[in-house]
């Protein structure tokens, strides 16, 4: 953990990602990226100079094999609120209308169901669990696809929802948070979606 935590804190430091009275919402899909930044959070939260909240915010997007259970397991051994939002993306996306690439559609109806959640409890921001692996890997796919240069943003305002997106594990490679979860014998979702390894 402290690996990661210095590697977290590095990474809001640097981008001034939180701010005294902050009420940050976890985005908690149940794979090891977000359960590893939900501990480090609450590691983080007894130590760091500036004061902050905590909530997880999870959509259950329908499919048989999500494991609420699982999600409040996690949430209650850490004395953390979890927020389940229930989106009908399985039935749109999948059963009405057979996206072959469901990526983008289901991304953005489950973003505006964690907007929504998070303004109804307060938070200012919501933490999303890219690692470092997913910073190049859009780099990557920009560069070849679009002929771009460019990557998500670590920090992003949105202005319609007066939200602030954070991205604290862009320093934290993929390899830690497996190598993390297996180290402390976390369970985690073993599938979040149909489509795993697939696209």
């Amino acid at each position: 953990m402290q690996r990661i935590l210095s590697h977290m804190r590095k990474a809001i430091e640097e981008y001034n990602m939180i701010e005294e009275n902050d009420k940050i919402a976890i985005c908690l899909s149940g794979g090891k990226d977000s359960i590893t930044m939900l501990h480090a959070f609450k590691s983080l939260q007894r130590f760091y100079p500036k004061k902050f909240e905590i909530i997880a915010i999870s959509i259950d997007p329908g499919f048989e094999f999500f494991d609420t259970n699982l999600l409040h397991e996690i949430c209650n051994s850490l004395d953390i609120p979890l927020f389940i939002g229930k989106s009908n993306a399985k039935q749109i996306v999948f059963d009405i209308r057979k996206e072959k690439n469901p990526c983008s559609l289901c991304a953005n109806l489950r973003r505006g169901i964690i907007n929504s959640i998070a303004i109804e409890q307060g938070c200012n921001k919501i933490a999303l669990g890219h690692n470092e692996d997913d910073v190049l890997e859009t780099f990557m796919l920009n560069l070849f696809y679009t002929g771009n240069i460019g990557t998500f943003s670590p920090v992003s305002y949105m202005d319609r929802t007066k939200i602030t997106l954070i991205r604290p594990l862009i320093y934290t490679t993929e390899k830690e948070t497996r190598r993390f979860i297996r180290k402390n014998n976390l369970s985690i979702m073993s599938k979040v979606c149909p489509m795993d390894r697939n696209l």
